[in-house]
This record gives C-alpha cells, sequence and structure tokens, in this order.
C-alpha cells in the first residue's frame, strides 16, 4: 500500500489516512472471509441456529413466566421515597393506617373501592338507601376457602380502640341521611359540609375523597353541599403476610368485581366503576393478550411487504423468497432470545411487546442491504465469490450500527437506569440484537448461498425449474414466457447490470434521483426543513413526565373507567400526605405550634394537635409546659369519643411517670385541579426541603409518592446515557472509521431525527413514560441505521459534483432503506387496533421515527449534502489530471509513428 503525500499535507493527516485504510481494509477483508466461510458450509451454518431456536424455543414455553409485581417494574428502584415508606411503617404499620393514608391508585395492600354515579342533574344524596344496599351486599358477600366461608367482617383492618371494621366515613353520613328520609324529615335538617363535615358521634371528618361532583349551597359560609354526582367507597382488607391470607383476600377482591357488575346490572339509576388491587396488574398484562392476534398480523404484513419488494419481472434474478426467509431468521433469532429470557428465569411484562418490533427493524435493514450487496456483484463471478463480495461490501456497516445498538442498549440496561422495566428491556434487545447479528450472517447468509447457486445454475426463483432457452420460449404462450422469462429480451446489449430492472430502483434512478436534486425543488426542501424543525423545538419544550400507570394499560379496561371517573369528580384534593414528625418536640411551645401552623398553612390539614389546641382553648384549660400537656391529652383530651382516633397518631413512651411524645403523625391535602399528580409532585419537592431547613424534623409520605418520586429524571437518564455513548463512539472513531465527515453528517443527522421524534411526540400527546423512552432509545439506533451507509458512500464517491454523488449513493442504498422503512412502518398498522395505551404509545413513536428517517434520507440529506462538504472539486481535479496525462501519452505516440497517422 503506497500514499502519496499531497504537497502542504500535515504528516498526522497522511498518519490518520493510512490507518483508517488499513482498518477499512482489515474489517472488508474479514467480513470477505466470513462470507467465503459461509458459502463453503451453507449447511452448518443453517443448521446450527435452527437446532438453537428448537432447543430454547420449547424451553420458552415451559418457563414462561408474568411479572407480578407493578411496583417493582415501573416505579423508580433507588428513591427516597422508598426509604420515606421504610421509616414511616417503622413507625406507624401502614397496613393500619392505609385507610387514612388515601391513595387514588396505589393503595398498599388488598382492598375493594367502587364509585356510585348518579344521572347527570341527580342528587346521590337523595338515594341513600340504594347505596346502603350496595353496601350490605358487600359486606355479606361470602368466598369459600377450604370449606369455610369468609365474610369482609373476617378480612376486614379493625380499628385498635373498639376492634370493629374499619369504615369510610361516608357511610356514616349516608345512615343518618337514610333516618332522615325513614322519619319523614328533610334532607336539609341533615347538615353534610364539604371537605370537612361533622358526624353524628362529634367527630369532625374529611370527605374529600368520598363524595364528588360537589355542588355547595350559594354564599354558605359553612360550606354546605347542595347536591353531589358520586360517592367513593373503600373496603380494606388486613395483611398478615401469610400466603392463605392472601389468596382469600384475592378470591375476595374477585368476587367484589364481579358482585358490582351484577348490581349494576340490577341498579340502572346509578353508575357502578370498581377497583381491586389486582386490577392495575391485571389491565397491564391484559395488553399482552389483546395484542396476540395483532402482532400475527404484523407478522403476515411484513413477510407480504418483504416478498414482493424482494420481487422482480426477471424470473432468474427475482428473488421473493430470500425476502420471506430474511423475516422468518429475524423472527427465529426473536424466539430464541425470549427462550435464553425465560431459562434465566426472565419474568415477562407487557412492554416486552416491543422487541419484536425493535429487532425486526434492525433485523430486515440487514437483510436488504446484503439481497441489495448481492445485485451490485458481478454475475460472471462464480456464486461463493458473489457472497463473499456482498459481505465485503455490506458487513462492515451493519456490524457497526449492530455494535452501536448493543452499546446504547447495554448502557440502558446498566445500574444507572432507575426503571426496572426499562433495564428489563434493554437487556432482552442486547441479547436479540447479538442473536440477531449472528442469525443474518449464518441462517440468511446459507439461505443467500442457495438462491445463488439456484441463480447461477439458471433455475427459476419461484418453481425451482430449468429456465428454458430464448429459441423454446418464442414458441410458447404470452403467458409463459411472462411466467419464465429471465429478463433477457429487456435487457439491452451494452447494460452490464440487469438488477437495474428492479421496480425501486428503476424508480429512483429514472424519475425521483433527478426531481430531489432539481435546482426548483431545493428552496421548498428547505423551506420544510425549518417547518419541521420549529414543530420539533416546539415539542421539545412542551415535554410532560410519564408518571401516571394509566399510560400503560389496556385503553378499554375497568382500571381506565375508574380512573377517568376518579379524575373527573374527585381531583378537588391531592391523596391524603402523611406528615411524620419522628424525633421528641415540645409541642406545648408556643414557637414550636407557630412552625407546625406554617408548615401546615395552604392544606386542609387533619391534625390531632390541631384538634388538641382547640380543645385546651374550648375548655379554658391551660397546658404550658410539658407534664399539663401530656396529663391533659391522655387523660382528658384522647378519652372523649370523637378524638379516640388520634390514639392511632401519637407514640407515647414512659420512663418511670413521667410520659413522652416520642413520634407523631399529622394528615395533610392539598387543593388540586385536574391535573392533580403534577400538582402533588410540586407539593412533594416543595415539602422535603423544609424537613432539612426546619427546627422540626419530619417526613411526609404516601404510598403514590413510590411512583412518582423523580420519576421523569429516572425515564430520561436512560435516553441520556445512550445518546452519549453515540456521540462518544462516534467521536472516538471520529478519525478511524471511514472518513471523518462521514461521522459529523452522522451526528447531525442522528441528532436533527431524535428532537424530532422528541418534539412531534409530545405534541401528540405522548408523555415520557417507559416505553417513549425505550423508542428514543430505538430512535438512536434506527436513524444510525439507514443514515450511516447513505452518507458514508456520499462522502467516499468520486464523481465529480456532489449532486452525482447524491445520486449514486441514493441508487446503491435507496432500495435497501426504502423496502425496510416500508415494511417496518406497514407492521405497525395492527397496533392501532390494539385497545391498549401502552400500544397506541408504541405506535405513535415508532410511526414518527420510521417517518422522521424516511424524510432525512430522501428529503433533507439529498438536498443539504448537494449544498455543504465535503468538496467533490479534488475528485475532479484528479480525473481531469489523469485525462490530461493520458491525452500527452497519446500525442507523444503519434509524434513517434506519423505513417500510422498517414494510414489513418
Amino acid at each position: 500500500m503506497c500514499f502519496l503525500r499531497r504537497p502542504g499535507a500535515p504528516a498526522s493527516w497522511i498518519w490518520w489516512r493510512m490507518l483508517r485504510q488499513v482498518l477499512r481494509r482489515g474489517l472488508q477483508s474479514f467480513c470477505h472471509r466470513l462470507g467465503l466461510c459461509v458459502s463453503r458450509h451453507p449447511v452448518f451454518f443453517l443448521t446450527v441456529p435452527a437446532v438453537l431456536t428448537i432447543t430454547f424455543g420449547l424451553s420458552a414455553l415451559n418457563r414462561f413466566q408474568p411479572e407480578g409485581d407493578l411496583e417493582r417494574l415501573v416505579a423508580p428502584s433507588h428513591s427516597l421515597a422508598k426509604i420515606e415508606r421504610s421509616l414511616a411503617s417503622s413507625l406507624f404499620p401502614l397496613d393500619q393506617s392505609k385507610s387514612q393514608l388515601y391513595s387514588d391508585l396505589h393503595t398498599p395492600g388488598r382492598y375493594g373501592r367502587v364509585i356510585l354515579l348518579s344521572p347527570p342533574g341527580d342528587n346521590i344524596l337523595l338515594q341513600a338507601e340504594g347505596i346502603l344496599q350496595t353496601h350490605r351486599a358487600v359486606l355479606e358477600m361470602k368466598v369459600n376457602h377450604k370449606g369455610y366461608n369468609y365474610t369482609f367482617s373476617h378480612l376486614c383492618v379493625l380499628r385498635n380502640q373498639d376492634k370493629k371494621c374499619v369504615l369510610d366515613d361516608i357511610i356514616s353520613v349516608l345512615e343518618d341521611l337514610r333516618q332522615a328520609a325513614v322519619s319523614n324529615k328533610t334532607t336539609a335538617r341533615v347538615q353534610v359540609r364539604y371537605p370537612n363535615t361533622k358526624l353524628k358521634d362529634g367527630k369532625n371528618s374529611f370527605i374529600g375523597h368520598q363524595l364528588g361532583g360537589v355542588v355547595e349551597v350559594p354564599n354558605s359560609k359553612d360550606q354546605r353541599v347542595k347536591s353531589a354526582r358520586a360517592i367513593q367507597i373503600t373496603y380494606y382488607l388486613q395483611t398478615y403476610g401469610s400466603a392463605t391470607q392472601d389468596l382469600i383476600g384475592e378470591k375476595w377482591e374477585n368476587e367484589f368485581c364481579k358482585l358490582m357488575r351484577k348490581l349494576q346490572e340490577e341498579h340502572q339509576d346509578l353508575q357502578l366503576y370498581s377497583l381491586a388491587s389486582f386490577s392495575l396488574w391485571r389491565d397491564f398484562h391484559k395488553t399482552s393478550i389483546l395484542a396476540r392476534s395483532k402482532v400475527l398480523v404484523s407478522l403476515v404484513l411484513i413477510l407480504t411487504t418483504a416478498t414482493l419488494s424482494s420481487s422482480m419481472k426477471d424470473c432468474l434474478r427475482s428473488k421473493p423468497f430470500l425476502g420471506l426467509l430474511g423475516v422468518l431468521t429475524v423472527c427465529i433469532s426473536i424466539i430464541t432470545a425470549a427462550g435464553i429470557f425465560f431459562i434465566t428465569d426472565g419474568k415477562y411484562n407487557s412492554t416486552l411487546l416491543g422487541i419484536p418490533f425493535f429487532a425486526m427493524g434492525h433485523g430486515t435493514k440487514g437483510v436488504f442491504e446484503l439481497l441489495s450487496g448481492w445485485r451490485r456483484t458481478k454475475e460472471n463471478l462464480p456464486f461463493k465469490d458473489r457472497i463473499a463480495d456482498a459481505y465485503s461490501d455490506v458487513m462492515v456497516t451493519y456490524t457497526m450500527t449492530s455494535s452501536l445498538y448493543f452499546i446504547t442498549f447495554g448502557m440502558g440496561a446498566s445500574p444507572f437506569t432507575n426503571i426496572e422495566a426499562v433495564k428489563v428491556f434493554c437487556q432482552n434487545m442486547c441479547v436479540s440484537i447479538l442473536l440477531n447479528y449472528f442469525y443474518i450472517f449464518s441462517f440468511f447468509g446459507s439461505c443467500l448461498v442457495f438462491a445463488g447457486q439456484l441463480e447461477q445454475n439458471r433455475y427459476h426463483s419461484i418453481f425451482c425449474c430449468k429456465i428454458p432457452s430464448a429459441e423454446y420460449l418464442d414458441r410458447k404462450p404470452v403467458w409463459f414466457q411472462t411466467v419464465m422469462s429471465d429478463g433477457h429480451q429487456q435487457t439491452s446489449h451494452h447494460e452490464t447490470n440487469p438488477y437495474q430492472h428492479h421496480f425501486i430502483q428503476h424508480f429512483l434512478r429514472e424519475h425521483y434521483n433527478e426531481w430531489i436534486t432539481n435546482i426548483y425543488v431545493k428552496p421548498f426542501v428547505v423551506i420544510l426543513y425549518l417547518i419541521y424543525a420549529s414543530f420539533s423545538f416546539m415539542g421539545c419544550l412542551q415535554i410532560s413526565d410519564g408518571a401516571n400507570i394509566i399510560n400503560l394499560l389496556a385503553s378499554d379496561s375497568p382500571s381506565v373507567s375508574y380512573a377517568m371517573v376518579q379524575q373527573k369528580y374527585f381531583s378537588n384534593y391531592s391523596p391524603v400526605i402523611g406528615f411524620y414528625v419522628y424525633e421528641p418536640l415540645e409541642y406545648w411551645n408556643s414557637s414550636v405550634q407557630e412552625d407546625l401552623r406554617r408548615l401546615c398553612s395552604g392544606f386542609t390539614a387533619v391534625s390531632w394537635v390541631e384538634q388538641y389546641y382547640q380543645f385546651l382553648k374550648v375548655s379554658n384549660i391551660s397546658a404550658n409546659n410539658k407534664s399539663d400537656f401530656i396529663s391533659v391529652l391522655q387523660s382528658a383530651f384522647l378519652k372523649k369519643p370523637e378524638f379516640q382516633h388520634f390514639r392511632n397518631d401519637i407514640i407515647f413512651s414512659k420512663a418511670g411517670d413521667e410520659s413522652n411524645i416520642i413520634a407523631s403523625r399529622l394528615y395533610l391535602v392539598a387543593r388540586t385541579s385536574r391535573d392533580k399528580q403534577k400538582e402533588v409532585i410540586e407539593v412533594l419537592e416543595k415539602l422535603r426541603p423544609l424537613s432539612l431547613s426546619k427546627s422540626i424534623r419530619f417526613i411526609v409520605f404516601n404510598p403514590s409518592f413510590v411512583f412518582m418520586d423523580h420519576y421523569s429524571l429516572s425515564v430520561t437518564v436512560p435516553v441520556l446515557i445512550a445518546g452519549f455513548g453515540v456521540l462518544l463512539v462516534l467521536i472516538l472513531t471520529f478519525f478511524l472509521v471511514i472518513h471523518p465527515l462521514g461521522n459529523f453528517w452522522l451526528i447531525l443527522s442522528v441528532t436533527s431525527i431524535e428532537l424530532g421524534v422528541l418534539g412531534l411526540m409530545t405534541l401528540w400527546n405522548v408523555d415520557m413514560d417507559c416505553i417513549s423512552i425505550l423508542c428514543l432509545i430505538y430512535t438512536l439506533n434506527f436513524a444510525i441505521d439507514h443514515c450511516a451507509p447513505l452518507l458514508y458512500t456520499f462522502v467516499l464517491a468520486t464523481e465529480h459534483t456532489r449532486t452525482q454523488c447524491i445520486k449514486s449513493s441514493l441508487q446503491e442504498h435507496g432500495t435497501a432503506i426504502l423496502q425496510n422503512v416500508t415494511s417496518f412502518l406497514i407492521g405497525l398498522v395492527p397496533l392501532l387496533f390494539v385497545p391498549s395505551n401502552l400500544t397506541f404509545t408504541l405506535f405513535k413513536c415508532l410511526l414518527l421515527t420510521g417517518g422522521c428517517t424516511l424524510l432525512h434520507c430522501f428529503v433533507i440529506l439529498p438536498v443539504f449534502l448537494t449544498f455543504f462538504p465535503p468538496s467533490k472539486k479534488h475528485h475532479k481535479k484528479k480525473k481531469r489530471a489523469k485525462r490530461k496525462e493520458r491525452e500527452e501519452i497519446e500525442c507523444i505516440e503519434i509524434q513517434e509513428n506519423p505513417d500510422h497517422v498517414t494510414t489513418v
């Protein structure tokens, strides 16, 4: 290998160029040898993948197991909320206090919950008798376990003071309303206030989460209720940690949901929406059940598209079966990856539904590139050499893109990823990419060997029979000539590549290339890109996190219906936030009392401290020191029936005759609007810093915080890490792989596509949840997969102008890109008919990924590359110098032989 130093070029540049050439030729030589090895041993490379698929595929069927812990899957793995939950539970057991720590969808333990909704214009408080009948039906409902019948009273959470079942206070309100109706009193005599109301026993109760759609009496100072649309009742079950208790509780929940469906048929005047602890898990996995048939339809569509796009009129060179076998190659590699996942004790979850689409988008790209590489080889070579040349041409770039897939998803599977669903998905994707790469060069390569052997021996590509001679065909009917023609009639005598007749390649060469490079089209493309960039930028400014679990559930499921009704009628107040003071505090001190009031300002507080201060004020009792404060608290305040429930909120310790309050808790509720979740996160971020800056040491907790805590950061970190990994790899290989300007243009293209998908999906109402984050990681790789071959071919092209270079690049790689993206997008269509929020998100993100990549490969890059570097002038000068040198040589020969000129 000899390099001539250009005048003025630095020596370091020569060394970099030499290193690039050595690496490139070394990779091409390796891939050439790999192709020769596959072409010489096709049976071996066909058999080994098939045996692996059968082995691991059968094991996958035997070891299939769904993931049962939804919190482990979608909640941030490492969060402060989990630490706060452990500390709060050590002070006040959550199982005993979950009725006070109301949470919309994330209530711990087992429970049954129902919303009763009256028709528009009706007052549900006037239907107290019907609601109480439903309540009694729940209390009398029985479940059988090993011959014993269990009712709610056997399974409920018990109150400490009287060992009765914990029930919502709205039941007492409904009892008072029913008694008023029975005694012919008007309901106006029963004063119902909102959100705090006073019960018959004198207890002041917060019913903001139990009464919804409230209309207050105009100009009412005490917030009296005029009418209401909805009532929510929760039945909490005890959890002892035993498997038997959990099984009985699961049976009770199932019977509860069945009972609600039955009562809905009987009560046409009320709408019933039920929810149980298993509902979210059931409706999360329901997506996989609903999507089974649609995934098969997607496979059929991809098979059909790949088969048709690989066909030609030429029966010898047409490769429909190779398109079909290429898709099947990717399928069996996915089956093998699934088998490995289940053998290693992996548990299936619905987010893994995206892996077949992700793997198919990358695998079929390799299939179509190999097929295009085969068509670019010389027909007069033996088929084994043609296979080796195709591998040398294609597998270098495919190896690089597969490595980037592995790096990005490998980083997503790293310990830095805080969402378990993302981590599991990325681990599976890494295995799928490795197997995909192995199966493409082995199994599909062997299929290409057999197809090449048939072509060399002039066998029909579909019927596998010998193609008759042209003289024989001339004597046959037209239909026979059409079916058995090898394209010899259509090929002119000077045409060296009969594959030019492929319909996609013909369209690109004869029509599209000339149109997109037309000088009058370029201004419109620039305007189109400015519109694309402006919408993308606008969407990137409106990104919202998707901590709402509803985004992952089947859209027609009971959980989604319940959440929608709950959001509409019970969004006035946030979940109940537990305010835990975890160290001794001088509650009798006026400064401490002022600090507590300041912390609770802006909230609706359910507080023993506030009630106790009012009790002291009303009773005209002075408790300005420790002994008086605790003595009155224990002997008077907590003995009264309306305040007995506060005993569960105070932890006393006794040292000799002296009592101390070592910990206590309050409950805070914030006023919210329809965007409840965002406001709750803001409240959490506001309260936590105060716990460190104030003199009072406290923690705040609600079960929903486990799912919300730093969720936006947890889901964006994998994309940032993957993007950083891609950028780092491309920068490190800036002066090593092929051409530095190729990497530069690739970075710009991938960034443009990634930001475009991110902005447009935000405008399409897609939140940043674990599915959209995985799609964004995939977008990085999908863009590289399709833009890299096009850009590298362009920067290495030696035509005179940039326009000719981009035409050559599109002609060489445009067919494979168009085949793959078309198959990919057509395969997404069935996802649109799966009634699930998860698949809707998957469809939107992948549709934008394919669309933006196609836009850049066929519209934006072909135009912008004609404006900007690399320049092709030095290639033009080199060719002009070579032509001048040839002309001088010819003139010298003519001068030396004048007789020859005379003869001519």
